[in-house]
């Protein structure tokens, strides 16, 4: 079945399914990881539609690139159209909170680099942004203060929360939103937390958001 946005209850959105506006070492924890210098503004990239599949059925770990990487962030579901929008706009137009894994073929994005190529390919293949279904932003009452947690079998390999980003969501989606034009059913993926690694065909992860959302899934 294609993927299509839904909220916890298994309600349609209503949305297409979008683009992907992807922050990268949102996180100063995690930039250290990978001794990558921590940028001085939004550091932007975008996933396109067709990397989007439903986080709670298997997703697939792309074989013959080397080592692929998860990245576990917060989702943050666009409802309205916004252009060069204002903080306020920006948060008049979140219509969903939710999850999603930054798929990463972490070998490739390092020969990319190396050569000063563009490294689309190692972030944007098909079924590299594995989504879960959405919370009303009414269930969060703070954006700034959300927990985020990957298990991978049984082990806890990420325990974050949003406070620690080095840029704050709202302002996240109105700087995005001066490059972008930012569609109804785009998901900004707001950054990960530090634990990033490697991930096999028959994994079994656990994605958490707070006390909100916990989606089982596995790798194949």
């Amino acid at each position: 079945m294609s993927y299509q946005h839904r909220f916890i209850d298994g309600t349609p959105a209503g949305l297409p399914t979008g683009k992907v506006i992807c922050v990268g070492r949102n996180y100063a924890d995690h930039a250290a990881e990978l001794n990558n210098p921590i940028p001085t503004e939004p550091m932007l990239f975008i996933k396109p539609s067709t990397s989007v599949v439903d986080m709670a059925q298997p997703f697939v770990v792309p074989q013959g690139y080397g080592s692929v990487h998860f990245e576990t962030e917060m989702s943050i579901l666009i409802g309205k159209r916004l252009s060069h929008a204002s903080e306020d706009e920006a948060k008049a137009a979140i219509a969903g909170v939710g999850l999603g894994l930054d798929l990463t073929l972490r070998d490739l994005q390092g020969r990319l680099k190396d050569k000063g190529h563009p490294w689309e390919k190692a972030k944007g293949f098909d079924g590299a942004a594995p989504l879960s279904v959405f919370v009303a932003p009414s269930e969060v009452p703070d954006l700034q203060n959300v927990a985020i947690k990957l298990t991978v079998n049984g082990e806890l390999r990420q325990s974050g929360n949003s406070s620690h980003m080095l840029n704050r969501v709202l302002p996240l989606i109105s700087h995005s939103s001066e490059f972008f034009t930012l569609e109804p059913g785009d998901v900004i993926l707001t950054g990960t937390p530090a634990g990033v690694g490697p991930i096999l065909p028959g994994d079994q992860l656990q994605v958490e958001l707070a006390d909100l959302l916990n989606i089982s899934t596995h790798a194949i």
